[in-house]
């Protein structure tokens, strides 16, 4: 594969549903490929296949829709090598950009520009040991932590976790957000309040507009 070509499982327009800017239009570049297999994933299909496209066309695609913000996602993009060149020409190219990422892989040559939405895996993801806690030290207040909380046990270790590692000292933003088809997000935010704690709480937008099938 060439060097900057990516693999590219979707590009589309959307309203974005998670995160500090949810709620504005938002082209969506999701990339193919994923190391992890959380148990909630909502994005399978984007594991394996896509089409392989340089990062012109990739920039030309984005540029078609004349939105602001730009969200690169996956699957893991950063398990392709040519993630961070894409991430750098999009803020050169003006854009708000921001990175969802697993928390698995390393994320200190990303663009300072971008804003990385960093995930904590839980223990109900499966994934929790592939936590790389070492690179929080680097987030910045552009930058954002996620918990994907599937029940009691994962919302009382995430309140640990946050309290651990200091993480609102990191980012103002740390999202807790309720796997969609396990927790209610009443009940998710019955628990915050009860514990006064200063955190988010995320509801995936896009799925309260056009349900739990769209990826948008």
């Amino acid at each position: 594969m060439p060097r900057q070509a990516l693999r590219i499982t979707e590009i589309f327009h959307s309203l974005q549903g998670e995160s500090r800017s949810a709620g504005f239009p938002t082209v969506f570049v999701r990339l193919t490929g994923c190391p992890l297999r959380c148990g909630y994933c909502d994005t399978t299909y984007a594991f394996s296949g896509g089409n392989l496209m340089s990062q012109q066309q990739v920039l030309a695609q984005v540029g078609e829709f004349q939105a602001r913000y730009v969200c690169v996602t996956g699957g893991e993009p950063l398990a392709q090598r040519a993630c961070p060149d894409l991430l750098r020409a999009l803020c050169d190219a003006g854009y708000r950009v921001s990175l969802e990422t697993s928390g698995a892989m390393d994320i200190s040559n990303v663009d300072a520009r971008v804003s990385r939405v960093v995930d904590i895996k839980t223990p109900g993801s499966g994934e929790m040991h592939r936590n790389r806690y070492q690179d929080l030290a680097g987030l910045t207040p552009r930058d954002q932590i996620k918990f994907v909380i599937c029940d009691r046990t994962d919302y009382q270790w995430a309140r640990m976790k946050c309290n651990e590692l200091n993480l609102l000292a990191l980012t103002p933003d740390v999202l807790f957000s309720p796997s969609y088809t396990e927790l209610s997000g009443n009940q998710l935010a019955d628990w915050i309040l009860e514990d006064r704690l200063e955190v988010r709480l995320q509801l995936q937008l896009h799925k309260t507009l056009w349900g739990e099938a769209s990826g948008r």
